[in-house]
């Protein structure tokens, strides 16, 4: 029984088996020494066409991602709106909860003030141009006049004839079946646009109200270091969403104030509406204040004079200076972290794929995105390809 034997039995060692282990081994090492031949896919060629074809192969997914949300944008962009502002609601939500207020009943309360703030607004813009449209349209028909009386004095005028050939083609166009098929598109447009506005209604209602539930829901797939980023993510996206729409509303109201008091010293007509405008087309960075100076300006050029209109410009640009220099650092702080080109590359695709929405969305999308990044692989930790250099400069 050789488990019960008293004596070890000496171990008998195979030198056969040693040497040609040997050998095997002084083989492989002379075969790693040796050049290896690369194959057609490992050479320098090789590596540039598989890069080349992953590269491929990513644009053509985003491609049909784009197109894919190009045929349903009237789901998406009402669902990122109800993000962004269920997002700037969420300290009131966070505060009315902390005071023992159901979720529906808080909710319920923040809709309704939203509303009569929106229909306080609306009813404000209505008066004002009801009051002051009839005299609006008489200066605007005033001006008009004068300015075809102008073009006459030109050597290059337009005949009679000429202008009643154009009249008779703009007749013809407003009565053919293009315009017909235009104003159809038109009445797509709206119920596409009433079909979004209750859709976003709908999910802001359950953003508000079971908002932290869906985002553990959301967060169940996730373990451990996965889970922690996508909390870091989560919350770095509530702050900046919330920060952009609520410091972005602070500037465009400071900046419809300070114009529309410019408005009212000038005696431009519909101050209260272009002052409305003003608010609401800063929320399109650069190109919103641009748009509602211009809008403005021609108000006070068709109802006063060009001198008026360069005071008005002028308002326009003050403020603006004031609101880039002084409001947008203290309101906004570091929320947004985000290059002047960036802005103008991210509006441009914007409006390209969504339109004045897309415009409009743009900028806290991208916002979203390099926050993402910044909490990446730590609070404060951006991703290791995106962390700054010692050598590089200041901003």
């Amino acid at each position: 029984m050789g488990l019960f034997r008293r004596a070890p039995r000496r171990p008998v060692f195979d030198t056969g088996a040693l040497g040609s282990a040997a050998d095997a081994g002084s083989a492989a090492a002379k075969a790693a020494k040796a050049p290896v031949a690369l194959g057609l896919w490992a050479d320098g060629f090789g590596k540039l066409a598989t890069r080349s074809l992953q590269i491929a192969i990513v644009i053509g997914i985003a491609t049909l991602a784009v197109i894919g949300l190009q045929q349903v944008t009237v789901v998406w962009i009402p669902v990122i709106i109800a993000l962004i502002f269920a997002c700037a609601f969420a300290p009131l939500m966070s505060w009315l909860r902390r005071r023992g207020v159901p979720s529906v009943v808080a909710t319920l309360i923040t809709m309704l003030a939203v509303l009569v703030v929106l229909g306080l607004a609306g009813w404000l813009i209505v008066w004002a141009v009801r009051n002051q449209w009839d005299d609006l349209y008489s200066q605007a028909e005033a001006g008009f006049q004068q300015l075809v009386a102008w073009i006459n004095t030109l050597p290059f005028a337009p005949t009679d004839n000429q202008i009643q050939e154009w009249s008779d083609q703009v007749i013809d166009f407003v009565t053919s079946a293009q315009f017909g098929s235009g104003a159809l598109a038109g009445v797509s447009v709206l119920a596409n646009f009433v079909t979004g506005l209750i859709l976003m209604i709908v999910v802001l209602f359950f953003f508000l109200k079971d908002g932290p539930w869906l985002w553990e829901f959301l967060l169940r797939p996730f373990r451990g270091a996965d889970e922690a980023r996508a909390r870091r993510i989560g919350d770095k996206t509530v702050v900046t969403l919330g920060s952009y729409v609520r410091g972005t509303a602070a500037v465009a109201f400071v900046d419809a104030v300070g114009i529309g008091i410019g408005l009212l010293i000038l005696q431009v007509p519909l101050a209260l509406p272009l002052a409305v405008l003003v608010f609401l087309l800063a929320f399109i960075p650069i190109v919103g204040a641009t748009v509602a100076g211009i809008l403005a300006a021609l108000v006070a050029l068709v109802a006063n004079d060009w001198v008026n209109a360069l005071f008005v410009v002028g308002v326009v640009v003050l403020v603006n200076q004031l609101e880039g220099n002084f409001l947008q650092p203290v309101l906004m702080g570091r929320t947004l972290k985000l290059h002047a080109f960036v802005i103008l590359i991210a509006l441009t695709v914007g409006t390209v794929l969504g339109g004045i929405l897309g415009a409009v969305l743009a900028v806290p999308i991208t916002a979203v995105v390099w926050g993402a990044i910044q909490v990446w692989n730590g609070p404060n930790k951006p991703a290791r390809w995106a962390q700054r250099k010692a050598t590089e400069p200041a901003a």
